[in-house]
């Protein structure tokens, strides 16, 4: 789903796999292993989506980076 922020442009979640596909304004796009339904949530519902990302996701989940 888009979001309205200046660093990322879209947040999608597999509540299956709890894994949180983010996609920045640059075009990069990683994916985040075992992020709780409940922060990604938070996050959808976060007014900085980029200010939440630093202090709740970013570091605290394995990531991977995907192909463009």
């Amino acid at each position: 789903m888009d979001v309205d922020s200046a660093a990322i442009q879209a947040i999608d979640y597999d509540q299956d796999r709890a894994k949180l596909f983010v996609r920045f304004v640059s075009g990069e796009r990683y994916v985040y292993v075992g992020v709780p339904g409940e922060v990604h949530r938070s996050f959808v519902d976060a007014d900085s989506k980029g200010r939440f990302f630093q202090a709740e996701i970013r570091d605290r989940y394995p990531y991977n980076r995907l192909e463009r």
